[in-house]
């Protein structure tokens, strides 16, 4: 696939979630679990199961990358739109939302 082919791909997977809805909802996440992480820690992990080596880097992750998703900045190059895809970004908001509330 060339560079242009790539791009294209990733822009038409990411078309249907283009929607206002989704990207408020996806920032209301990443702002709750950034709130909640820094607002009380201790608690937060223990609801959760602690901040282990893998949950906690990728809660770091989907954090970012909802907020990128949800503010509408869409980076030019297609790894960049790769690496901050809100396909795998907001199922992880929601495992561990569902983890503390739940």
């Amino acid at each position: 696939m060339t560079v242009s082919n790539m791009d294209r791909a990733i822009k038409a997977i990411h078309a249907p979630l283009m929607m206002l809805p989704l990207k408020l909802l996806a920032i209301a996440m990443a702002v709750t679990v950034a709130g909640l992480v820094m607002w009380e820690p201790h608690q937060f992990a223990d609801a959760i199961g602690g901040f282990g080596p893998v949950i906690a880097p990728l809660m770091i992750w989907a954090t970012c990358s909802a907020m990128v998703f949800g503010m509408s900045f869409v980076p030019h190059r297609w790894y960049w739109q790769l690496l901050f895809s809100p396909i795998i970004a907001l199922p992880i908001l929601i495992y561990v939302l569902k983890l503390y509330f739940f």
